[in-house]
């Protein structure tokens, strides 16, 4: 099954409408330096927006040939100063586009006719295109790899924010948890491989796979699908299922195994290289009281382990926490706006609200008691024991409170002012001409006038 919820996604039909549009004859749409860049260039990066799930919107392109005229100044510049990407971070990435769009799509066999071509083909037409994207990204690192921003720069980036535009700063907490997962015994789980028994018995005596998937499955995504997964690489799945799908020739009924998402058995329908197209049924077991019960006493004396100071509640979390996630950051949540810093600085608004109203009584560095709480999307059960270890009331931005966030605006800034200035640059320095049915952008305007300029030299 795959990782997350399977949810097999079907592209608008504005979007198929907007894919099988005729094109226009190809012609230069803009000339950079030593490069052009084509309209089918445009246009391509257009379909790949399509295939994002976005709503056609024909202003777009103005912002496709903005980023492409940047992807060329950075990419030239790249070759001057011997920055390169390997072969195999191209295919790799480009294996990860795949990837997004065969599943916005509804399946490879979909996204090929919505193309037009079969995926290597499309492939084969991205590479060079993707190539010189990753140059450009990687030149762009160069650029900025030496910015430091120091604690007088980050005094002087708030000192220059006009005291009436100081950020608001929401309240926010920082808080640790363990979760403890009910679990059911080997009796309690044989009902539901049984019935995942009975589903395959009655296939192998020939009764539809895909009637008995849509009646029985209890998987939300594929279950309409008649249990079809479409194809998918072995990174698609736990390794459970994938371990299954990639042992078996086509046709072939797997037998019942478990998953953390319950009981499965699967076909195979196709193969094609190293991805497997194949449909599958689930049955997911049902927590029990008794399991709850359980739960709940394993999660008291826990409790009362920490409370007495026989453990402390990070070393807790590594050894009993059932969350993958937290468990090994001694249970502290992420900010899931800012996870790329690792930040613990959670807003409480963002929190949620199962957890924000049983932290709302908390004091600062004590303990909840083990309570049951349910996930919001999947309405999984879980008794948690919840650790307030900060909290900072809604203000407005300030340098002893707010560094931290502080020291990102300013590197940012820093960042963004030193591409600006190299932008500016090469623009002046290098030969740029767009045609005239983009002249007409806003966003290009600048690179219009650059272009004159240029030609006057």
């Amino acid at each position: 099954m795959r990782k997350l919820t399977i949810l097999i996604l079907c592209v608008t039909m504005s979007v198929f409408n907007a894919l099988g549009q005729k094109k226009t004859l190809d012609k230069v749409a803009a000339v950079v330096g030593n490069g052009i860049i084509l309209n089918s260039d445009i246009e391509r990066e257009y379909d790949n927006y399509l295939l994002q799930g976005n709503q056609p919107n024909l202003s777009v392109k103005c912002q496709v040939l903005q980023q492409l005229l940047t992807q060329k100044l950075l990419a030239q510049q790249a070759v001057i100063d011997s920055v390169i990407v390997k072969d195999d971070d191209v295919d790799n990435e480009l294996d990860r586009r795949m990837r997004s769009y065969i599943q916005r799509s509804g399946g490879q066999d979909k996204l090929e006719a919505f193309l037009g071509k079969s995926i290597i083909q499309y492939k084969d037409e991205m590479r060079p295109d993707m190539r010189e994207q990753m140059t450009a990204q990687r030149m762009q690192q160069k650029i900025t790899e030496k910015i430091s921003v120091t604690p007088q720069d980050v005094k002087n980036y708030f000192n220059s924010i006009p005291k009436d535009s100081l950020p608001s700063i929401n309240k926010e907490v920082e808080i640790a948890q363990i979760v403890f997962d009910p679990k059911l015994t080997r009796e309690e789980k044989q009902v539901y491989r049984d019935k995942a028994e009975a589903l395959r018995d009655r296939i192998k005596k020939g009764e539809d796979f895909a009637t008995l998937a849509t009646l029985y499955s209890q998987d939300p995504g594929s279950a309409p699908a008649g249990g079809d997964l479409g194809f998918a690489d072995r990174s698609t799945f736990v390794k459970e299922f994938a371990a299954m799908a990639f042992k078996l020739k086509p046709g072939e009924l797997s037998p019942v195994f478990e998953t953390d998402f319950g009981f499965h058995f699967l076909q195979v329908i196709e193969r094609r290289g190293e991805q497997v197209h194949v449909r599958h049924i689930l049955i997911v077991p049902e927590i029990t009281q008794a399991s709850l019960d359980r739960t709940k006493i394993r999660a008291d004396s826990i409790y009362n382990l920490i409370k007495t100071m026989k453990l402390d509640f990070s070393n807790a979390a590594s050894q009993f926490s059932d969350d993958k996630e937290t468990k090994y950051n001694g249970g502290m949540l992420l900010n899931a706006e800012d996870v790329q810093n690792r930040s613990t600085f959670i807003p409480t608004d963002k929190l949620d609200p199962q957890i924000a109203l049983a932290i709302d009584t908390m004091k600062v560095g004590s303990i909840s008691k083990p309570a049951l709480f349910t996930a919001q999307q999947t309405n999984k059960k879980s008794y948690k024991i919840l650790y307030l270890k900060s909290k900072t009331d809604a203000h407005k931005a300030n340098l002893a409170q707010d560094y931290p966030k502080l020291k990102d605006a300013a590197a940012e800034s820093k960042t963004n002012k030193t591409v600006s200035e190299w932008f500016e640059k090469r623009r002046k320095e290098t030969f740029i001409n767009i045609d005239p049915e983009y002249q007409t952008c806003d966003q290009l305007k600048t690179w219009v006038t650059t272009t004159a300029s240029a030609q006057s030299k």
